[in-house]
């Protein structure tokens, strides 16, 4: 991705995320210049990967495969003592027919929320010790009611309407076409993309930038 791009991506998201009434962090609008000025203070944020995450999964087609991601919140796998937090949250961005690909988290459960915009597709499959995806029913629980669907077959969330997902879960995701792009929470355990994420492809979870213009945000990979 081109770090022009990346930079206007942010620019985008912090407009559509505040118009659905939702206030950012300060750490959210932090220049270069302002990581640097408060980096005595601010190594829970970069330990536990707070920030923008903006990635393309290396396909290099951001608008069909691609996600914009703000950690907001959490805790640390491998330092419990001085990161005792055990949740996350996240704020997740996809456009119409923009993929999440297919993956599952080892350890992660979340609940994935619309919190609005667009309608919200959802895609599920079991899998099993040798992490294949299976194409049995999966059941699963939307909004504290139990729902039982074929493997991969489509499940909108509209707007305020959340589901949630356990560990071994394959999931992909995208924004319904037609509805527009989709505001999404995540509430979850502790998270860690750098070892948490099993795609079923050979993908790369951040992506390669190409440095076209200077950055005005610093991501979670740049810390």
């Amino acid at each position: 991705m081109k770090r022009s791009e990346i930079n206007k991506l942010i620019d985008e998201s912090i407009g559509f995320i505040e118009s659905h009434g939702f206030n950012l962090p300060p750490f959210a609008r932090w220049t270069p210049s302002d990581w640097e000025a408060k980096k005595a203070t601010s190594q829970e944020i970069k330990d536990n990967m707070l920030g923008w995450d903006i990635t393309d999964f290396g396909c290099n087609r951001f608008d069909e495969r691609g996600l914009i991601v703000l950690t907001l919140r959490n805790g640390n796998q491998h330092d419990k003592t001085t990161y005792p937090k055990p949740y996350a949250e996240k704020l997740l961005i996809s456009d119409e027919n923009q993929e999440t690909p297919i993956h599952f988290h080892w350890s992660k459960m979340e609940d994935i929320i619309n919190r609005g915009g667009g309608d919200l597709v959802v895609e599920l499959w079991n899998s099993n010790a040798h992490e294949e995806k299976l194409d049995t029913p999966v059941t699963v629980s939307i909004d504290g009611t139990v729902h039982t669907f074929a493997a991969g077959e489509q499940i909108t969330l509209t707007p305020g309407e959340s589901i949630t997902l356990i560990p071994g879960m394959y999931h992909r995701f995208y924004g319904k076409q037609g509805t527009g792009r989709v505001l999404i929470g995540e509430v979850s355990a502790v998270n860690d993309d750098n070892v948490d994420n099993r795609f079923y492809e050979d993908l790369p979870r951040f992506p390669e930038i190409e440095e076209d213009e200077p950055a005005r945000y610093v991501l979670i990979t740049e810390y």
